[in-house]
C-alpha cells in the first residue's frame, strides 16, 4: 500500500478519494487549507471515519495558494510518515460567468488556485520524490477543455493550462522514475459543491450588459444535468475508484490518461488522437526517452 497525498480533500471527488484509497488499505493524508477553521467540519468527519473504521486517514494543513504551505505540508507528511508515494492534484474552484466581464484579478486568482497550486504543491514534493527515484503524480483535470461550454471561461482556461503543465511536467520527471496520470472527470453535477460554490464576475457593470443571456447562465447546471442519458448518472465515486484502481496498478503500467465520463461526450477519443499525434512529435524531436519511465 502507499502513502498518498490528496489536495482539496474537504468536499467533493478529493473527499470522496480519500474516503476510498483509505478504505483500499492506503495512508491516506486528506489536505484542506483551513481544518482549524473552514474546513473543520470536514476534518472531523474525517477524523470520525477513521477512528469508526480503523483506516489510516489524516488530516493536514494545505493552502495550494501558498508555497509556505505546501512546504510545510510536505514536510510534515514525511517526518510523520516517513515517506510518500503518491500525490492526488485536486483542488480546484469554479467559476461562472461572462468571460469579459471576469477582471484580470478574477483570472489571476482562478489560475492561481487550478493551476499554480499543483506546481507549487510539485516543487514541495518533487525532490523528495526524485531523490526516491519514484512515485506516482495523479492529476484530476477535466473533460472541459475539449467540450468547452459557455459561461465557464475561466475554468476552462485554468484546467486546460493545469493539463498542459502536467503533461510537460511527465517528460521531465519521467526520467528520474516518477509516473504521471492525468485523471479526465466528465461533467459532474451531483455530490460535489462546484456549482453552488463557483464565483462569478467581480466586474458587474459588464455583467449587467450581458443581462440578455442571464437565463442561459442561471440553467447552466440544469443543462448540465440533462446530458446523461435516463437512468445515468456522473457519479463522483466513479473517479476516486479510478484513481484508486490506477495506484493499485504496477510501476510502468499505469494510464497516463484516463477519461471518466457518464455524459459519454467523445472526450476520450479526442485525447487518444491528441496523445498520439503529441508523442509522435516528441519522438521526432528526439526526446522519445522522455516518454518512457526511467527506473
Amino acid at each position: 500500500m502507499s502513502i498518498v497525498m490528496i489536495t482539496g480533500a474537504a468536499t467533493g471527488i478529493g473527499r470522496l478519494t480519500a474516503e476510498t484509497l483509505a478504505a483500499a488499505g492506503h495512508t491516506v493524508y486528506a489536505t484542506m487549507r483551513d481544518p482549524e477553521g473552514r474546513d473543520a467540519a470536514a476534518a472531523s468527519e474525517l477524523a470520525a471515519l477513521a477512528r469508526a473504521t480503523g483506516a489510516d486517514l489524516r488530516v493536514v494543513a494545505l493552502d495550494v495558494t501558498s508555497q509556505d504551505s505546501a512546504e510545510d505540508a510536505v514536510r510534515h507528511i514525511l517526518a510523520d510518515a516517513g515517506g510518500l508515494d503518491a500525490v492526488v492534484h485536486n483542488a480546484g474552484h469554479l467559476y461562472l460567468g461572462y468571460v469579459e466581464a471576469f477582471t484580470d484579478d478574477d483570472l489571476a486568482r482562478l489560475l492561481d488556485v487550478n493551476t499554480i497550486g499543483a506546481h507549487r504543491v510539485n516543487r514541495a514534493v518533487l525532490p523528495y520524490l526524485r531523490q526516491n527515484r519514484s512515485g506516482t503524480l495523479v492529476y484530476v483535470g477535466s473533460t472541459i477543455l475539449v467540450t468547452t461550454p459557455p459561461f465557464l471561461g475561466p475554468y476552462v482556461a485554468s484546467k486546460a493550462a493545469f493539463d498542459a503543465l502536467a503533461v510537460v511536467t511527465s517528460y521531465e520527471v519521467s526520467q528520474f522514475g516518477i509516473e504521471t496520470s492525468i485523471v479526465m472527470p466528465g461533467a459532474i453535477t451531483q455530490g460535489t459543491r462546484h456549482f453552488a460554490n463557483a464565483s462569478r464576475a467581480t466586474d458587474e457593470r459588464v455583467s449587467a450588459q450581458y443581462a440578455v443571456l442571464d437565463p442561459l447562465v442561471e440553467r447552466t447546471h440544469e443543462a448540465h444535468e440533462q446530458l446523461f442519458a435516463p437512468g445515468t448518472t456522473a457519479d463522483p465515486r466513479d473517479v476516486a475508484e479510478e484513481i484508486r484502481r490506477i495506484l493499485a496498478l504496477p510501476a510502468g503500467d499505469k494510464p497516463f490518461r484516463s477519461v471518466v465520463d457518464a455524459a459519454r461526450a467523445g472526450v476520450d477519443h479526442v485525447m487518444a488522437f491528441s496523445d498520439l499525434t503529441r508523442e509522435a512529435f516528441v519522438r521526432r524531436l528526439g526526446f522519445g526517452e522522455t516518454l518512457e519511465l526511467k527506473r
